[in-house]
């Protein structure tokens, strides 16, 4: 049997030049706008947390980001909590919450449809994080349409 030498990993060591960044930081020019979509299930994948921080860095970067949450997309932006509604049941419960406030605070527009909200989801406005717009379904696509005529970046996602 080889005998392992190398010293194990402790925390604080690196196993990747992070700092290498191979592109230009892009920001926005004036004017430029961003629309994340989501259509995915809370909790089911990580891709709700990382559009969210996508959704995030877009603003930060200077673009007027939305974020839609459509389909099993608005199961995001509802409230949740146990045993009480904002308690953490385990360490992440509130991850989409937390950033999705975090988003709107710092500018950012977070749309739901209130059909897949009703039908899909079984909830009402009321179960929204507070700050986030109810839409009409027809508007789902409007918003969309209004995007891609403004030439904004449109990130687009969908899992089932």
């Amino acid at each position: 049997m080889p005998e392992v030498t190398t010293p194990a990993h402790k925390d604080g060591d690196f196993f990747v030049n992070y700092e290498d960044k191979v592109f230009e930081d892009v920001q926005a020019e004036e004017g430029q706008k961003a629309l994340v979509t989501f259509h995915t299930v809370a909790f089911e994948g990580s891709i709700g947390l990382v559009n969210i921080l996508q959704a995030i860095r877009l603003q930060r970067k200077g673009f007027e980001t939305s974020v839609l949450l459509y389909g099993p997309g608005v199961s995001l932006g509802v409230q949740r909590g146990f045993p009480t509604l904002g308690d953490e049941a385990f360490p992440g419960a509130q991850n989409y919450a937390a950033n999705l406030k975090k988003f709107m605070k710092e500018g950012g527009k977070v749309y739901a449809c209130r059909f897949a909200l009703q039908m899909l989801m079984g909830h009402g406005e009321p179960s929204l994080v507070p700050g986030i717009t109810p839409i009409a379904p027809q508007d789902v696509l409007d918003l969309k349409l209004l995007h891609v005529r403004d030439n904004a970046i449109i990130l687009d996602t969908w899992t089932l």
